[in-house]
């Protein structure tokens, strides 16, 4: 457990603040696993090669990831004054959002659950 009065950890905590350019996109439609292949391909790249790869792949999930990595670029550059050409992934990641349940009738009365999931998806850059 933490030593130290609660106002002091909090203070500690906050100092600790984090100032790698990022990008988040909360409640997006596709599911974590699906979003994750595309992740994957990206992940320790630099910029422009992951922008290229992201172009040229066919899934759905790579369009929006795109678009995301484009807000972490342009924050890079306006917010903390990093240089675009020395950008790479340092973490990306998605996580599980609400579930949005639906029902599918079937035979004879019955209903079968449907789940379209969400997620968080999350682009963290660094300099080299």
């Amino acid at each position: 457990m933490a030593s130290g009065h609660r106002s002091q950890i909090k203070r500690e905590r906050n100092a600790k603040k984090d100032t790698r350019p990022s990008a988040k996109l909360s409640y997006v439609r596709i599911p974590v696993q699906k979003a994750c292949f595309v992740l994957d391909a990206i992940r320790g790249k630099d910029v422009t090669t992951a922008l290229a790869v992201l172009e040229y792949n066919p899934k759905y999930a790579s369009s929006v990831i795109k678009k995301l990595l484009d807000s972490a670029i342009a924050n890079a550059e306006n917010n903390n004054n990093m240089d675009r050409s020395k950008l790479y992934i340092e973490e990306c990641y998605a996580n599980h959002a609400s579930i949005m349940k639906r029902v599918q009738p079937r035979a004879q009365g019955r209903a079968y659950r449907i789940e379209k999931r969400n997620s968080h998806i999350t682009i963290v850059l660094n300099e080299r």
